[in-house]
């Protein structure tokens, strides 16, 4: 690699895709940076046409930069979607000029949009990665990971409440079962109860037991009283009864 005079803006460093050309000094808009140069290759030359690598730069339909030459430090700079200097072509005079199309800071990389050929044939089957393709790839990932949460959560759900529909079907029938347990049950205990009042009538216990045998023993002293009435109208009327017999004697 050729030495860098001090005086560029430049440098050769270690890039995301291999080497890069990054600015050593602050770089203004519109500011020439470096010129892309190499053997002008004639495409109506057969063998010329025939030369093919990734660092040729086409000035229209019949010449082509071949820069692949070592001296030719403009070939660092690497693609970018979105980037922050262009390539100023001059077809007639065979000549290409990469200026600034924005601000760039001292430590950033300096790149340019290759084309959408050279995109398609090199750039595409790969993947490319500039800042700008990363950041939509990174971007991509983190919602494919995001539906993939939000998938996930809906199908826990979904799990959890088919779970409680079953648990409550299952309960159900268990419900049931005790209810019509419970309905069984009930008509023993009212029997049950209903005999307990029987026996307690039987035996005189009960309310109604108490008023009924009372009234039993208030019949019978009045049906004594009309009984003892009536012997006393039987006896007829001027007889008189016998007097009773002097206890003693007298001299």
């Amino acid at each position: 690699m050729p030495a860098i005079p001090r005086d560029k803006p430049y440098r050769v460093g270690r890039s995301k895709t291999g080497l890069g050309l990054f600015a050593t000094k602050p770089i203004k808009k519109g500011s020439k940076i470096i010129r892309y140069f190499g053997p002008i290759l004639d495409s109506k030359k057969k063998d010329e046409d025939a030369i093919e690598n990734k660092y040729l730069f086409e000035l229209n339909g019949r010449w082509t930069i071949d820069g692949s030459i070592r001296e030719n430090l403009a070939r660092y700079i690497n693609h970018a979607c979105r980037p922050n200097a262009e390539s100023d072509v001059k077809p007639r005079k065979r000549k290409v000029i990469i200026r600034a199309i924005k601000d760039i800071e001292p430590g950033e990389e300096i790149n340019y949009d290759y084309g959408t050929d050279y995109f398609k044939a090199y750039l595409k089957p790969i993947g490319c990665k500039c800042d700008t393709c990363e950041r939509k790839r990174k971007k991509k990932r983190a919602e494919a990971r995001a539906e993939k949460l939000r998938l996930k959560e809906k199908a826990e759900r979904k799990a959890k409440k088919q779970a409680e529909k079953k648990a409550e079907k299952l309960a159900k029938p268990d419900a049931k079962a005790k209810n019509e347990a419970k309905s069984k049950s009930k008509p023993k205990g009212e029997a049950k109860q209903e005999a307990k009042t029987l026996n307690g009538s039987a035996n005189g216990k009960h309310l109604n037991g108490k008023h009924q045998n009372g009234d039993g023993r208030s019949k019978a002293a009045v049906n004594k009283a009309s009984l003892d009435k009536a012997s006393v109208d039987e006896t007829p009327a001027g007889s008189k009864q016998p007097a009773a017999a002097p206890s003693t004697l007298q001299a």
